[in-house]
């Protein structure tokens, strides 16, 4: 039987491909996505060898895009907005509109049109949210105000482009179709937004009732699979009623279900399902648009590329400094969000991807945007390279000292608005609450020890809530979960769970987090325990045996063995069974 093998085909290799140009651009300590573009451009139709179905590569990245929103509307925090937006959102609005006037303005030298050099503005003026985020983290600076303030403006650039998504294809159409003056472009203009009303109500009304009810009698069932597989549905579902139905953006469909789910307490399980394909998606996203650059267009027009990437990574950073510095925020907080801002990235693919298809520009001129955002993700590191010695430089200078006195400082110099409620610390997480772990939980319980338990069963978790202990839903592997447990502030990590293998996921996410934490893990064999061990455990209670020693200990009481005695000969078994495994350990390896 003979089968269409397209798909398989262009799946495979997109994703071969996309593999390699991550680890080599992982090995050159280059953003991962910059591998991927380049393995789109290996695998186009502009390049020899081979080249995958674009038609089919583009409607996979169409799901790479509603999943890409589904996850920015998920892990929407209004929290870390409120507590920065007294910068980020001016500063995010101003920084748009003057890169947008400057872009505007260079595009008319080039003979654009105003629409054009308009879209084109707003395309480089928003950044890519995984490179920053990720450098962050990487420098430890994710919890830093500099890192919080980067965020949040990252938090308004995402609104403003959902924002865009929804009115560009109003304004562009009633433009085209000859709508009857300013009258016609209002009523054209009020109908999309009654109708993004109507569903944002919809969603919020009804969605926040549904969606997690559902979630929830799925997670009871305390079926994984059939929990991402309802996440997925519900993503994919609310994004396909929405362009169909409402006619909005698939986008603006995928970010209200992951906002509605944002709001249900299943949502960092929900994020921890979805994300992982979500990522797999994306890169078919990234080769996708990959595949649309012309590599002659870096011969043809380098003075246009050299253009934008000189306004991408010099002059949208000094603009986002400028601003951050005439907030009265420190120069080092300038310098961390000017570095970050000083790149482009996917949701700047997925303007410039509606902007091919409203006709706004030529295709040949999405290149101009590729073309930058590859330039500009390779220099990005170096912008973050410069904070250290240019805030150096700044703090030796008599000059900047005279002039920039009051916004000197240092890192954490500028404290943000916290939370009124007190940050937990010194407490014990607890993963999993089976018969091992609810006697430890009972027992902190007992002395009124603070504890956050992690438990895949949801019945479980909603009767831990009802007493009062701090219960999360989920897998305690996930780097999404264990950001709420407090990892660098807890006082031990207790792991009760039977599977080997998620307690070694657990322990080494959480070693990355904490190198110092205490960690004792349940295991049921000596291998095991040497394997945990060497992954810096404190303490490896294997089940087995320390019932086997117990029992031990009564029997030879029973014929009269000394406590002292008892003791030494229980000690020389553990030894006896550690070394033993030691020699198997070694013969494996």
């Amino acid at each position: 039987m003979a089968h269409d093998v397209d798909l398989i085909v262009t799946i495979t290799v997109a994703l071969a491909v996309a593999c390699v140009g991550g680890y080599a651009a992982a090995r050159l300590r280059l953003p991962p996505i910059l591998g991927f573009l380049l393995a789109g451009v290996a695998i186009g139709p502009f390049t020899p060898g081979f080249a995958a179905d674009s038609e089919i590569a583009a409607q996979l990245a169409d799901v790479g895009i509603i999943l890409l929103m589904f996850g920015v509307g998920i892990q929407f925090s209004i929290k870390d907005l409120l507590a920065v937006r007294k910068i980020a959102v001016p500063g995010a609005l101003i920084q748009t509109f003057v890169i947008v006037v400057i872009v505007a303005g260079v595009a008319s030298l080039w003979g654009w049109g105003l629409q054009a050099g308009l879209f084109l503005g707003l395309a480089i003026s928003i950044c890519s949210t995984v490179i920053p985020v990720h450098t962050l983290t990487e420098r430890n600076e994710i919890e830093t105000p500099a890192g919080k303030v980067t965020v949040g403006w990252l938090i308004v650039e995402d609104l403003l482009t959902v924002l865009a998504l929804v009115l560009i294809p109003v304004l562009v159409l009633s433009d085209v179709a000859g709508a009857s003056g300013a009258q016609g472009l209002a009523l054209d203009v009020l109908w999309t937004i009654t109708k993004v009303v109507l569903l944002t109500v919809g969603m919020i009304i009804g969605g926040a009732r549904i969606v997690p009810w559902v979630l929830v009698q799925v997670a009871r069932v305390g079926s994984r699979e059939l929990f991402m597989l309802s996440v997925l549905s519900l993503a994919l579902g609310v994004a396909y009623i929405s362009a169909s139905i409402f006619d909005v953006s698939l986008a603006l469909g995928a970010f209200l279900a992951g906002l509605v789910i944002s709001e249900s307490d299943l949502s960092h399980q929900a994020a921890a399902e979805a994300l992982p394909l979500r990522d797999a998606f994306a890169v078919l996203f990234f080769v996708s648009v990959g595949m649309l650059f012309d590599p002659s267009f870096l011969i043809e027009s380098p003075w246009m590329i050299l253009a934008i990437l000189g306004i991408i990574v010099v002059i949208k950073p000094l603009v986002c400094m400028v601003i951050v510095m005439g907030y009265g925020f420190p120069t080092r907080m300038a310098l961390t969000v000017g570095a970050a801002r000083g790149q482009i990235g996917e949701f700047s693919f997925i303007l410039a991807g509606m902007g091919i298809t409203l006709n706004i520009f030529p295709e040949a001129d999405y290149n101009l945007i590729l073309a930058g955002a590859i330039l500009s993700i390779t220099i990005n590191p170096l912008l973050f390279g410069g904070i250290n010695p240019i805030d150096a430089r700044i703090r030796t200078s008599k000059f900047m000292m005279e002039y920039l006195d009051p916004l000197i400082g240092g890192p954490d110099s500028f404290v943000l608005e916290e939370d009124e409620e007190e940050p937990i610390r010194g407490h014990a997480v607890l993963c999993g609450y089976g018969r091992v772990g609810s006697v430890i939980s009972q027992a902190l319980q007992r002395r009124g020890f603070r504890q956050i338990v992690v438990e895949r069963d949801r019945h479980l978790v909603e009767h831990l809530r009802e007493q009062g202990i701090d219960a999360f839903y989920g897998d305690a592997a996930s780097p999404i979960i264990q950001r709420h447990l407090h990892l660098d502030r807890a006082r031990v990590l207790v792991v009760a769970i039977p599977d080997p293998i998620a307690a070694r996921l657990i322990v080494d996410a959480a070693r990355k987090v904490n190198p110092t934490l205490p960690i004792v893990v349940r295991t049921h064999n000596a291998a095991e325990r040497e394997r945990l061990s060497a992954l810096g455990v404190s303490e490896a209670v294997m089940g087995e045996l320390e019932l086997a020693l117990e029992m031990t200990r009564f029997t030879l009481r029973r014929f009269g063995v000394g406590g002292t005695e008892t003791q030494a000969i229980l000690q020389g078994f553990r030894l006896a069974q550690s070394r033993q495994a030691r020699r198997v350990q070694d013969e494996v390896d």
